[in-house]
């Protein structure tokens, strides 16, 4: 699982930071801010804001223009499944479920279009632990 960790996060460039908050507060919105901090390009992904961290929200992941590497989910577990479908209709290299976040029928989903995915575990922390 690191080699695949190490792999998703060396080649990802643009996450789609899908359950987003704009309360500084929120899990969501500091990893967002981290990675933001460290290069990545965020993009938010929350029907009811129109800005965090100063980038353009979009409804949906369907919404956003452009190419996406990485699925970065804060989201309720049964609600995985129709957006790992969504990911594979734009093309997502990689989908993240941050901790808490489980859905077996969505990694079978994604594994099966050929999209690495990591479950259950935080990518701000990944990206600490490998001193990013």
């Amino acid at each position: 699982m690191d080699a695949s960790i190490d792999r998703i996060l060396s080649e990802t460039r643009t996450v789609a930071v899908v359950g987003i908050s704009d309360k500084p507060e929120r899990p969501s919105h500091a990893v967002a801010r981290y990675l933001k901090e460290r290069g990545f390009r965020i993009i938010p992904v929350n029907p009811l804001l129109s800005e965090v961290l100063g980038e353009k929200a979009y409804p949906s992941l369907s919404d956003i223009p452009g190419k996406v590497d990485l699925v970065d989910v804060f989201r309720r577990s049964e609600e995985v499944p129709a957006l790992a479908e969504e990911a594979v209709r734009i093309g997502a290299r990689f989908f993240w479920m941050q901790e808490g976040v489980v859905s077996e029928p969505a990694r079978d989903r994604l594994e099966r279009a050929g999209i690495s995915v990591v479950m259950d575990l935080c990518v701000k922390k990944e990206l600490a632990k490998r001193g990013r």
